[in-house]
C-alpha cells in the first residue's frame, strides 16, 4: 500500500469535483484525487492510504450510503465525510451511526469544507497517536532504537521520552522540547525527524537575537527588490524544509512581532515572503525548543499564550544531567572514546575517583559541560591513568554559577568493590547509615550533592535522614 496522504473526493458531478479540489488545494492540501466512479473506491483504497474521503450520498450504480459501511469496516482509521444535496436528518443520523465523521449539504461552503476536512484529519491523527502511545507504553521499548542511538543514556526517564516521541513523530502537530542549556534538545529534534519518516530534510535555525525583519527573511524568504540589497528572489528555510522538519531553537527569545507571524504559520500553515502580497503555504513540520520556562514567560506576558499552546501540540521536558546521575559514567566513557579518536590518542583509563567527583557536581551546563570537561582532560593527557586536575579546575570555577558547590574529598584508591569488611558483617541498616554518612561527609553536608553521589533523589535521602 502506498502512503500518499491524499484526500479522495467521490461524486458523480464533475463541477463539484473541480470546485472541491480547487478549494482544498488552495487551503494547503496539495494531494487531492477525484473520481466519478464509486465502484473503484475500494480498489483505490486497497492500494493507497488516504488522509480522508469525501463521499457523495446519492450516486448511480453504487450509492455512498451503501459504500460507507464497507469503507469504515475495511479502513477504520480513515475519516469519511458524507456530502449530499438532500437535507434529511434521518440520512445524516444514519451515516453518523454507520461511522461517518461528518455530513455536509450542497452547495457546500468552501470555508466549511476546508475546516471540516482539516478537523477530520486532526481527529484521525489524534486517534492514531493514542493507539501508538498505548502500544508503546505496553511494549516498554522503541521500535526503531537506531534513531535514538546518538543520545547516550542509561536513564529510564530518557527512554520513556524516546517511546513518546516515536509514537507522536508521524502526526502533523508541532512539538515543543523544553530543557536546560546543554541537555541535547537538537539531538531529540533530529531523532524525532528521523522517526517521522518524512522525506524532506531537517533544517535548524536559532531564533535567539533575530529581529523581526531578519526572522521573516530567514524563515519566509524575500522577493527581488523587497529591500536594499535584495537583488534576487531568495527562498526561506520553510521552503527548504518542505516535506521535512523545521527546528526553531531558543524559541522563548522570539520578539513579539515575530511571535504573531509564527502563530499565523501554525494556525493555518500560511505565510508571506518579505515584499510579497501572495500568500504561500508551508509544507513542513515545526519542532521548537526552549531553555526558557515558557509557562513562566506566558504568565509574565513575555510570550503569547495562544502561540505557546499552538507550539505544544506535543511536548516533552528533557531532564537535566543532575536529575539522571546514572548517565554520567556512560556519557563520560562515550566522550573519552569520541574525543580520543578525534585527537588521535589512545583512550585513557579513568580513575575510580573520577566518578565520585563527577557525581558530586551539579553540572549547570549539563551534557555539553561534561563533554567540554572530558575534551579538556583528554587534550592535556599524556599517558597512563587520566588526571583529575583538569576536572577539579573546572569545578573550582563552578562557585560562580553554584555557590553551594563544595569539592568532595578524594575517594581513596581501592581494589575490588572498594569496601573492606571485618570479621563481622554489618547489618543492612548499619551499612546503609554508614554509606549515607560518608556521602554527606564527602559533600560537606550538602544533601543535594550527597543524593547525587548515592544515586538517589534528594527527597529519598531526606526520608532516610528523618528515619
Amino acid at each position: 500500500m502506498t502512503v500518499n496522504n491524499a484526500i479522495l473526493v467521490v461524486d458523480d458531478e464533475e463541477e463539484f469535483l473541480r470546485s472541491a479540489s480547487f478549494a482544498l488545494r488552495s487551503a494547503g492540501f496539495p494531494l487531492v484525487e477525484t473520481t466519478t466512479d464509486p465502484a473503484s473506491v475500494l480498489g483505490r483504497m486497497e492500494n493507497n492510504h488516504y488522509a480522508a474521503v469525501l463521499l457523495d450520498l446519492m450516486m448511480p450504480v453504487v450509492s455512498g450510503r451503501d459504500l460507507l459501511p464497507k469503507i469504515v469496516s475495511s479502513h477504520p482509521g480513515i475519516p469519511v465525510i458524507m456530502i449530499t444535496a438532500v437535507n434529511e436528518v434521518e440520512s445524516a443520523v444514519g451515516c453518523i451511526k454507520d461511522g461517518a465523521y461528518d455530513y455536509l449539504l450542497k452547495p457546500v461552503d468552501k470555508a466549511r469544507l476546508v475546516t471540516t476536512v482539516r478537523k477530520a484529519i486532526e481527529f484521525s491523527a489524534i486517534k492514531e497517536e493514542s493507539s501508538r502511545l498505548a502500544e508503546s507504553l505496553l511494549s516498554g521499548e522503541t521500535k526503531n532504537p537506531a534513531v535514538f542511538a546518538p543520545i547516550v543514556t542509561e536513564s529510564e526517564s530518557m527512554k520513556a521520552l524516546f517511546r513518546y516521541l516515536e509514537a507522536v513523530a508521524t502526526t502533523p502537530f508541532s512539538i515543543l522540547i523544553q530543557g536546560e542549556t546543554g541537555t541535547g534538545k537538537e539531538l531529540f529534534a533530529k531523532a524525532t525527524h528521523l522517526a517521522s519518516g518524512r522525506k524532506g530534510p531537517f533544517v535548524a535555525v536559532n531564533t535567539a537575537g533575530l529581529d523581526d525583519h531578519l526572522f521573516s527573511d530567514t524563515l519566509f524568504g524575500h522577493e527581488k527588490g523587497a529591500f536594499t540589497g535584495a537583488d534576487r528572489k531568495r527562498d526561506g528555510l520553510i521552503t527548504k524544509a518542505a516535506q521535512g522538519t523545521l527546528f526553531l531553537d531558543e524559541i522563548g527569545d522570539l520578539n513579539p512581532k515575530s511571535q504573531v507571524k509564527l502563530l499565523r504559520l501554525l494556525e493555518d500553515g500560511t505565510y508571506f515572503s518579505v515584499g510579497s502580497d501572495a500568500q504561500s503555504q508551508a509544507a513542513c513540520r515545526i519542532v521548537a525548543a526552549s531553555n526558557v520556562n515558557l509557562e513562566k514567560a506566558v504568565s509574565e506576558g513575555r510570550f503569547r499564550k495562544d502561540l505557546y499552546f499552538r507550539l505544544r501540540g506535543h511536548s516533552i521536558r528533557i531532564p537535566s544531567l543532575c536529575e539522571r546521575p546514572e548517565d554520567i559514567p556512560a556519557l563520560t566513557r562515550h566522550f573519552l572514546t569520541a574525543v580520543s579518536g578525534e585527537l588521535g590518542k589512545s583512550v585513557p583509563t579513568p580513575p575510580p575517583q573520577l566518578f565520585t567527583l563527577l557525581n558530586a557536581y551539579s553540572f549547570p551546563g549539563n551534557v555539553r559541560e561534561l563533554k567540554a570537561m572530558v575534551a579538556d582532560a583528554v587534550g592535556r593527557h599524556t599517558g597512563g591513568v587520566l588526571s583529575l586536575s583538569s576536572f577539579k579546575q573546572s569545578m573550582e570555577r563552578a562557585a560562580i554559577l553554584d555557590p553551594s558547590f563544595r569539592m568532595p574529598d578524594d575517594a581513596p584508591a581501592a581494589t575490588g568493590p572498594g569496601i573492606t569488611f571485618g570479621p563481622n558483617l554489618p547489618s543492612l541498616r548499619e551499612a546503609d547509615d554508614s554509606l549515607v554518612a560518608e556521602a554527606l561527609r564527602r559533600c560537606g553536608g550538602n544533601q543535594s550533592q550527597a543524593a547525587r553521589l548515592l544515586g538517589i533523589t534528594p527527597s529519598a535521602l531526606n526520608k532516610r535522614l528523618n528515619k
